[in-house]
């Protein structure tokens, strides 16, 4: 969604949303950004020198904005890749998003991390540290607050006394998790809680090989863990990086070309070779692009990427 920088207004959230929907796309994806600091205390991964792009000055709630779209949709998905929830108390969130897929009549899925940024972490007045282990906690509250009658917790850093916590969702038994990370841990956090599955990227900071090494990790997890791999589902995030010139030399040797960077044509092997790595989803994002500023390129380049998923 236009939900970041000067583009993110209300006129180009709705026409993007009901034009997506119109043209037979699946779903509609927001995240968040809490600060964009002055001095970062921790480097941005995904630029040369740590900056972080311009656009996050300027932030749309996630949860505000795909409340606002389930009033004017009728059947698309909305997902959030991804909401940091150790910056919200897991209560509030959990009846947000609860009150979401109400409003929607069932089309909220809920993608998850657990943060990087220290100014953000900052600003929550949450500990930098012990992420993992808080997120251990997370996950469980969520899903006993959206599925029990009676909700009770007593963990290391969240409490809950006995209480009755509602409404529930329309979802059953819950609205679908998804963990984002790359570490071991998250992989192994979504196994050890039956989570729905795991919410990757590719593109730029992530080529598909690393992509390729997780979802192999996801599976071994499942089964060394006996359960049914099929359970656990994968929603990769794509960066699309558009060029006229071809990449392929005069042998059709394209290995050196960077994943989803080229034509449209080898943006759609590359495609094509995602989905055979096993993945259900794949959620395109335009924001840091120029591209991002015009909704109609956007919505038309993602109809001719879908034609490589059949």
């Amino acid at each position: 969604m236009p939900q970041a920088g000067s583009q993110a207004t209300r006129e180009n959230v709705l026409h993007m949303a009901q034009m997506a929907e119109s043209e037979g796309l699946d779903s509609l994806w927001v995240f968040e950004r809490l600060l964009w600091p002055i001095n970062p205390q921790t480097p941005y991964v995904a630029t040369p020198d740590g900056s972080l792009p311009e656009e996050y000055q300027i932030m749309l709630d996630p949860l505000e904005t795909l409340t606002f779209i389930a009033a004017n949709t009728n059947k698309i998905s909305l997902g959030t890749s991804v909401i940091d929830m150790l910056f919200h108390n897991p209560v509030v969130l959990s009846r947000r998003f609860a009150s979401l897929d109400i409003f929607s009549q069932g089309r909220s899925i809920a993608g998850f991390g657990i943060g990087w940024s220290k100014d953000e972490f900052q600003v929550s007045n949450v500990p930098f540290n012990n992420k993992g282990k808080r997120a251990d906690e997370y996950v469980k509250i969520l899903k006993k607050i959206w599925t029990e009658e009676n909700v009770e917790f007593k963990g290391q850093y969240y409490s809950i006394p006995q209480s009755k916590i509602g409404p529930k969702p329309v979802q059953k038994p819950h609205i679908p998790i998804y963990l984002g990370g790359f570490s071991p841990n998250s992989i192994k956090r979504i196994i050890e809680n039956d989570l729905n599955g795991w919410l990757g990227i590719v593109g730029g900071v992530a080529p598909l090989g690393y992509v390729e090494k997780i979802i192999k990790d996801l599976k071994n997890e499942a089964i060394d863990a006996n359960k049914n791999v099929d359970n656990f589902k994968v929603i990769l995030l794509a960066y699309p990086y558009v060029r006229d010139n071809s990449f392929v030399t005069s042998d059709n040797n394209n290995a050196d070309r960077p994943t989803l960077t080229g034509t449209i044509d080898e943006i759609g092997m590359d495609i094509k070779k995602i989905k055979d790595l096993g993945v259900d989803h794949i959620a395109f994002g335009y924001n840091f692009l120029p591209l991002g500023k015009d909704i109609d390129k956007m919505i038309d380049l993602t109809k001719q990427f879908s034609r490589f998923t059949k």
